[in-house]
């Protein structure tokens, strides 16, 4: 699988060293804590952070919080919600301006590949685990993505409901445009696992697109690839930086789920 756990000394896809590590357990003292600032790292990749937290040659970067948890004052959940890195990769911290008003981004030319699937299911009764689980795994396998990343966008783009339609008429369980279905070859955005396949598909164009950055890869799924290009990082949008934030959290409770029942059984 090219994406794997986002653990220390992991990567996301093969060949790819992972620069950023997100961690799931406070460690250590840390010291010197700042306000939100936009970071610069040394590789090029660009990020804003609520806070930044600085001890010896380690730093932590901590994501903005999912808009649900800032209203309920999850403090314990933003505080699990950080990458590390090395105080060194550092290149440029700039505090962070009032965001501009979004602009109307033009969609950016990204080759997508056409998807002709034909659906497994078109009931409207909700998927079990179980076909969910068979699902993702069987995109995953066929554009090497990890099922777990895919999981991670199913939940944070509509809640595993394959009948799900957004303000802006995104459709279905991995939230895909008419535009984007027709030309991925989706037919029938309902279909779950039609509509998986042109999401994963989608998502492959974009890791490609941004040398398998997954931070950047799900920003462009959420705001457009041209809004990440315009900003050359993840755009400042409230939502974009919270649904990062949260397909990351995700991805990385399940990856901790699955040691934990790998650990168990070994006992």
């Amino acid at each position: 699988m090219r994406l794997r756990s986002l653990v220390r000394g992991g990567s996301l896809r093969s060949g790819l060293t992972l620069t950023l590590t997100l961690l799931a357990v406070v460690a250590g003292p840390w010291l010197r804590t700042y306000g939100a600032e936009h970071i610069t790292l040394r590789n090029g990749f660009e990020l804003d952070c609520a806070r930044r937290e600085v001890a010896g040659d380690r730093v932590r970067l901590y994501l903005f919080p999912a808009a649900r948890d800032s209203a309920a004052g999850q403090g314990a959940a933003q505080d699990a919600n950080y990458i590390e890195v090395a105080a060194s990769s550092v290149l440029r911290v700039e505090q962070i301006p009032d965001p501009p008003a979004p602009p109307t981004p033009a969609a950016a030319p990204l080759a997508l590949p056409l998807v002709l699937l034909e659906p497994a299911r078109t009931g409207s009764s909700p998927l079990t685990p179980a076909e969910m689980g068979e699902m993702l795994a069987r995109a995953g396998a066929r554009h090497n993505i990890d099922a777990d990343l895919l999981a991670s966008v199913v939940q944070a783009e509509s809640n595993g409901n394959a009948r799900a339609v957004s303000r802006a008429g995104a459709e279905g369980l991995m939230q895909l445009m008419p535009g984007t279905a027709t030309e991925l070859g989706v037919r029938n955005s309902f279909a779950p696992e039609e509509n998986i396949g042109g999401g994963t598909a989608y998502l492959d164009a974009l890791l490609t697109r941004y040398h398998d950055d997954i931070a950047l890869s799900v920003a462009a799924y959420n705001a457009g690839p041209a809004a990440v290009d315009r900003y050359r990082g993840i755009p400042p949008y409230a939502e974009t930086r919270a649904y990062v934030a949260r397909v990351i959290r995700e991805f990385n409770r399940r990856k901790r789920a699955a040691q934990a029942s790998l650990m168990a059984a070994a006992k």
